[in-house]
């Protein structure tokens, strides 16, 4: 049987991904939204927090211990995608988050993230919070603060970690490696809204000739 000259082959052409993400007045008021001092607020507080300070994948965030984060330490190291281990960062605001959080946790779970109240489908049960937990969480932060527009999801903050990095002066590799990608070009979608060198050449010399 002849085959084809691999020149001859078509590959089907992958759309371009496109990138979710909340501006920062937006980002502000979703980290701010869940502002009680009870055992939920105090959850939802800190898992927006260790999203935004760490990037994690939500599948990341779920499988999180309370052995797993040293609060002493403002990193620790997480298994990624393809049993790839990667060092992330918690933020000072993260850091207390967490730490308020914990202080009012009366079950014995080893999840960093359980579920709590009206969340438990029988009285006294816990149980880690699944993704699509989080997911639903996340929704109902953004609708308090009032993001009705855009679908919020974790991988929007996911996003937003990744854009502020980049915004502020990071080099695409660093950012590479806090991410967990395997390839650069799946963190090279980020540098679209991120250029702030092309957008300061557009105003300087675009359109000039009035």
């Amino acid at each position: 049987m002849k085959s084809l000259a691999p020149e001859r082959i078509e590959l089907a052409k992958v759309p371009e991904r496109h990138v979710d993400f909340v501006t920062a007045s937006e980002l502000t008021r979703l980290l701010a939204s869940p502002s009680g001092s009870d055992e939920k607020s105090l959850r939802d507080k800190a898992i927006l927090e260790t999203l935004f300070s760490t990037g994690l994948r939500v599948s990341e965030l779920c499988a999180l211990t309370r052995d797993s984060i040293d609060l002493s330490s403002d990193e620790f190291s997480i298994r990624g995608k393809g049993g790839k281990v990667r060092v992330v960062f918690l933020s000072d605001a993260a850091k207390s988050a967490i730490k308020a959080y914990l202080a009012v946790r009366k079950d014995m779970e080893d999840a960093l993230f359980v579920k709590t109240g009206s969340e438990n489908k029988k009285k006294g049960d816990t149980g880690p919070l699944t993704r699509r937990s989080v997911e639903r969480i996340v929704k109902q932060c953004a609708t308090k603060a009032g993001i009705m527009s855009k679908k919020v999801t974790p991988h929007v903050i996911r996003h937003s970690f990744a854009t502020d990095l980049l915004s502020n002066g990071a080099d695409l590799r660093s950012v590479q490696a806090l991410l967990g990608h395997a390839n650069i070009a799946t963190t090279q979608i980020y540098t679209h809204v991120t250029d702030t060198h092309l957008r300061s050449i557009h105003k300087q010399f675009h359109n000039k000739k009035k």
